[in-house]
């Protein structure tokens, strides 16, 4: 069993639900898939994969969500785990939000909803090849 971690961060479970299927139909059992509805549940399962040994490569987080915004949560993420690759996946940033996780955050790619499957598997490959 692999012990490398792509986390998804979104509060639609529609979301979630299509990301998982992307993502198991390209990479099958390479990789250990985990999702949170929040990024202050995420932030909590990054921990655990902390504690445990596993190794999170990539977020795809959404950036309006109740609570923590995606930029803020993604800033906070990379001021613990730089190396991680980070991809904002929404429809409603502003550039503001965009151009900060850029800055802050060494935002790998923004896709906007509804997005390609395709371009969301390209984008997380590359980023892959950048670890």
């Amino acid at each position: 069993m692999s012990d490398k971690v792509i986390l998804c961060v979104d509060d639609e479970n529609i979301v979630l639900n299509s990301l998982e299927m992307q993502l198991k139909d390209q990479f099958g059992d390479t990789y250990i898939y985990e999702f949170a509805e929040s990024a202050e549940e995420a932030l909590e399962i990054i921990e655990e994969f902390n504690a445990e040994g596993l190794e999170l490569l990539v977020i795809v987080s959404d950036w309006l969500m109740p609570g923590l915004k995606g930029d803020e949560f993604l800033i906070k993420v990379h001021k613990k785990f730089p190396k991680i690759v980070k991809v904002l996946l929404t429809g409603q940033a502003d550039e503001d939000a965009i151009k900060r996780a850029q800055d802050e955050a060494n935002l790998h790619r923004c896709i906007h909803k509804p997005w390609d499957a395709d371009e969301l598997i390209d984008t997380i490959k590359s980023g892959l090849e950048k670890i």
